[in-house]
């Protein structure tokens, strides 16, 4: 079995309590392992760190989803990271049409497509919703600066590698897709993070997808040595764990000012450089229905703009 049909699956190969089907005698013992049970045909073979990470990862999804169906406003949401998110779902997740692992693993797969394509049609169509987006500064080079070096490594790796050899052109192409996202999801956040600096002060509940897309990956780190460990036969993949090592890494600032924030009960704010500012208070965005009610106003002022356009007075903004 190759490296893109393990990480797939979540299988190493090696034998598990499950192999005879006695799964409520997994200890020798009548009781019930419940790490065990999440290796049930339902769920694949999978361990509580890998489980823990993928609820991140529906968690943040859901935050980001409920905004813009709440809210109707995309301000402060990077359209060119939800793209790159859906461009990662749809290469990484190609053996749906060739293979099923368990039904967790195909529903959870879909569930990505479907969201980020979800999320990216109500930015760039939805017209309530894309007359709030900021493509002015939504402006970073995805494509030129990482989708174009990611294929570039993809197909290097996969050259080198020699994984190539002996395999036919559908795995080769699944191989070598696969290796594309693992790349392009390492970086595919920069974009909504260099959107999220020229924020004064970030919306709560964007901060908070943000923080959850990060706790998602770091717990995947988590499950890459658990597995290394545990799981014998277990195969290394090196570029995964550089690629998962980078991803977290750039979270690591913003986890930073997220934690300040929570703790203090202040604002959030994500490096000193910001300019760009709601027409409201948006520290106070604690709810859905503060959050509605705060973003029905799509325009945003950009404080020291050449417009010449008048700050609004305190009494004028928005008080919940």
């Amino acid at each position: 079995m190759n490296r893109f049909l393990e990480e797939m699956s979540g299988d190493s190969g090696a034998d598990e309590a499950f192999d005879d089907g006695d799964w409520d005698t997994v200890d020798g013992e009548d009781n019930y392992d419940w790490e065990a049970i999440f290796r049930l045909p339902v769920f694949g073979r999978m361990n509580a760190f890998r489980i823990s990470g993928d609820l991140c990862h529906f968690v943040a999804l859901i935050i980001l989803l409920r905004r813009l169906q709440k809210a109707k406003n995309a301000q402060g949401i990077s359209l060119r990271t939800q793209e790159l998110y859906l461009l990662v779902s749809v290469t990484r997740y190609t053996d749906l049409l060739t293979t099923f692992y368990s039904f967790y693993n195909s529903f959870a797969k879909l569930f990505f497509i479907a969201v980020h394509s979800i999320m990216v049609y109500m930015i760039r169509w939805n017209a309530v919703i894309s007359a709030s987006y900021d493509r002015v500064q939504d402006n970073f080079p995805s494509w030129k600066c990482l989708v174009l070096p990611g294929g570039v490594l993809a197909a290097l790796t996969h050259l080198i590698s020699g994984e190539w050899s002996g395999v036919d052109l559908l795995m080769n192409v699944q191989e070598l897709l696969w290796m594309f996202s693992m790349y392009l999801e390492s970086v595919a956040i920069l974009p909504q993070l260099s959107l999220l600096r020229r924020y004064r002060v970030i919306e709560n509940l964007t901060g908070n997808y943000v923080f959850f897309m990060g706790l998602y990956r770091a717990l995947y780190i988590a499950n890459w040595i658990y597995r290394a460990y545990y799981e014998p036969g277990y195969r290394h993949h090196y570029v995964v764990y550089a690629c998962g090592i980078l991803q977290t890494a750039l979270f690591t600032e913003f986890f930073y000012h997220w934690l300040v924030s929570k703790m203090r009960g202040g604002e959030l704010r994500y490096g000193d450089e910001g300019d760009i500012e709601y027409d409201c208070d948006v520290n106070e965005m604690r709810t859905y229905e503060n959050s509605t009610a705060l973003l029905e106003n799509s325009d945003i002022r950009t404080r020291g703009s050449s417009s010449g356009d008048a700050q609004p007075e305190e009494e004028d903004l928005l008080v919940v």
